[in-house]
């Protein structure tokens, strides 16, 4: 199992970005998939699931409305657009294999997402 994400900076508040993930190794079609970030001390906080079924999506309630969870099962990738961004989400994001977060499931290397005010 491989997973590159990819898409991080830094920007403004209220401004956007969008997260990739390239995944191979696995079926990916057939996976569920999730975005999870940690900020500089603190623990992981999932942000987002996306499963490989239907393509159903959930939010953390303090993303919800701002992020959107999307997958392109062709390309075998997995994107995470953020609009409105705050200086709060600024963290360590992660694409994990499954859903929600678990600590056994595969996670890339993750990409750095900065929002200052």
């Amino acid at each position: 199992v491989q997973l590159v994400e990819s898409g991080g900076g830094s920007v403004q508040s209220g401004g956007s970005l969008r997260l990739s993930c390239a995944a191979s190794g696995f079926d990916f079609s057939t996976r569920s998939m999730s975005w999870v970030r940690q900020a500089p001390g603190k623990g992981p906080e999932w942000v987002s699931s996306i499963t490989g079924s239907n393509g159903s999506t959930y939010y953390s309630p303090y993303v919800k409305g701002r992020f959107t969870i999307s997958r392109d099962n062709a390309k075998k990738t997995l994107y995470l657009q953020m609009n409105n961004l705050r200086s709060d989400d600024t963290a360590r994001y992660y694409c994990y294999t499954g859903f929600g977060y678990n600590e056994n499931e595969a996670r890339g290397q993750g990409t750095q997402v900065t929002v200052s005010s």
